[in-house]
């Protein structure tokens, strides 16, 4: 497992290292790869918060059909099979984007879980020592401040998307085990980043505070795409009504 996430970290490092040559600074460095993978994250973001958005609101429709022939599998699935095609929607739609998320951000936390095996270089090996505002070394743990800022962007984030149906399997998740996620998680991110070197701390706060921006702007493309079914539900039935009058007319 080591070599493997080393295989991922290593490409990283090189990246860390030319942004350090860039601008001299560690921390600065590290905000700049950050805000880099979430910049090259962010269509697949899109794609996965789409996806599980599309999934679900039709989560009625399939609770029904899975009601209706509960007895009959294979009808079960081929009823299924053709909702998602009548919705345009795909269950592995979301899959893909989220293994991608996970292969660079478990590639960046190895990078900053160790900095010094990945960062080969002289130079790197006292850059990652270096103070960035009050934390005065980026490889120690920061004791409160950082992590709390962590948390809370965190908490912020995640209550984000799971509040608005963003979270694959929310709908079907009982409100105890969302609240249980919703604030254990960020109180585990606040003791991690009390024991993991400042510079990961300081990745997964800049992360998460982006991500509230993302959150932000997938709210209002999850807004359109309500507001267009909405919009075209709207249309057919119209042109359903407008059909129907006609054939009355016909026959009259």
């Amino acid at each position: 497992m080591n070599a493997f996430l080393g295989l991922l970290a290593r490409p990283l490092g090189y990246a860390l290292t030319g942004l350090y040559n860039l601008f001299g600074n560690y921390g600065v460095a590290l905000i700049v790869l950050t805000v880099i993978v979430k910049l090259f994250l962010y269509p697949f973001y899109k794609k996965q918060i789409l996806s599980t958005s599309a999934m679900a609101e039709m989560g009625p429709k399939l609770q029904q059909i899975q009601q209706q022939y509960a007895n009959d599998k294979e009808m079960m699935n081929q009823k299924m099979t053709e909702l998602y095609k009548s919705e345009g929607a795909n269950p592995m739609a979301g899959c893909l984007p989220m293994v991608i998320q996970m292969i660079i951000i478990m590639g960046l936390f190895q990078l900053l879980r160790y900095p010094l095996t990945y960062l080969a270089s002289e130079q790197m090996s006292f850059a990652v020592h270096e103070s960035f505002f009050w934390i005065n070394d980026l490889a120690q743990p920061d004791p409160w401040i950082l992590p709390l800022l962590a948390g809370v962007a965190t908490f912020v984030s995640f209550w984000m998307t799971s509040n608005n149906g963003g979270m694959p399997g929310a709908q079907n998740q009982s409100n105890a085990m969302m609240a249980v996620m919703k604030y254990g998680f960020p109180i585990m991110i606040v003791w991690l980043a009390k024991t993991y070197p400042a510079g990961l701390a300081w990745y997964w706060f800049i992360s998460q505070f982006i991500q509230i921006f993302y959150n932000i702007r997938f709210n209002q493309l999850r807004k359109k795409m309500r507001e267009e079914k909405e919009a075209e539900k709207i249309k057919k039935n119209k042109k359903k009504k407008k059909i129907t009058h006609t054939v009355r007319e016909v026959y009259k």
